[in-house]
């Protein structure tokens, strides 16, 4: 009996000790770059383990009193490592290189993920996520439940657009008093529009100026404006004054101009988005019941 009772506590006690060195092998002080990213790290339970942020990081408003790095496409090596991290965290659009490689060559471990919006990548970075974090079955969770949310989107879209056509879109992408720059294909703003129910007008790649001929002959139903300073309707006002082509497209004339943070269109699809497509999709389709559009808003 006492044989049985000293192998079955060694058991535990080996099982234990993996569990530790496991739990010690994960890195432990992480620091992102990239809006999304360091609000899934949240998500999964991960804000303890985060010791500073890029300047897109800005959701939850906790994240803000961690230390910050700079602009994700604008890191110095200086500032990252006197955090002490065991990894950054980014994606293909963190940089510049040689300053990735200079932290490398400290000793920290760089994690670069996709920022592309695809559903299939966010379930892959949700997976890497989760085991750098040492939760995979939580990481799994979270995905199906964010997958079946876009699906309710996606019905609701579909029932929407059997009684009204979908609206004529552009996205806006800037600061007020700069040059706003409009969304292209192959990007984290058309997929958006696109999810929310909305035609997207532009047919170039990325994101580029346009000229207030080429505005003007889009003539958008709906703008949507991703712009920090862009709250209000005084700010509606200056933006309209300083883009005067802007305010003769039909979306301005019928007041419908949306405003959109622009940090959720950096790192890829993050986990505030389903609430948003919804918002957009009450501002794409007004006339749907307010109740309806409020559902998809439920977890």
């Amino acid at each position: 009996m006492r044989s049985a009772v000293r192998l079955a506590g060694l058991c535990a006690g080996l099982l234990l000790s993996q569990g530790v060195l496991a739990a010690e092998s994960l890195p432990q002080r992480w620091v992102s770059a990239g809006g999304s990213l360091s609000e899934w790290v949240v998500q999964l339970g991960g804000q303890s383990k985060l010791v500073g942020v890029d300047t897109t990081s800005l959701h939850p408003a906790s994240l803000k009193a961690l230390p910050s790095i700079g602009y994700q496409r604008q890191l110095a090596a200086e500032g990252i490592l006197s955090l002490r991290p065991d990894i950054l965290l980014g994606t293909e659009e963190m940089g510049p290189p040689p300053v990735l490689q200079q932290i490398k060559a400290a000793g920290v471990r760089i994690e670069q993920l996709s920022a592309k919006a695809d559903l299939q990548v966010l379930q892959h970075n949700l997976q890497s996520l989760g085991r750098l974090l040492g939760d995979e079955p939580r990481a799994q969770q979270v995905f199906v439940d964010y997958q079946k949310r876009l699906e309710r989107q996606a019905q609701w879209v579909s029932e929407a657009q059997r009684t009204y056509p979908a609206p004529r879109v552009l996205l806006l992408l800037g600061h007020a008093g700069n040059s706003l720059m409009a969304a292209g294909k192959d990007t984290a703003a058309a997929w958006l529009i696109e999810r929310a129910g909305g035609q997207n007008l532009t047919t170039h790649d990325g994101y580029k100026s346009l000229s207030s001929e080429a505005l003007a002959a889009l003539d958008p139903q709906v703008v949507i404006v991703a712009d920090r300073s862009l709250d209000g309707d005084a700010a509606r006002d200056a933006l309209l004054k300083q883009n005067p082509a802007l305010a003769m497209t039909r979306a301005a004339k019928d007041g419908r101009l949306l405003a959109l943070d622009p940090t959720l269109l950096v790192g890829g699809l993050g986990p505030r988005l389903p609430n948003d497509l919804a918002t957009l999709s009450a501002g794409f389709y007004p006339q749907v019941p307010k109740i309806l559009a409020e559902s998809l808003l439920q977890p």
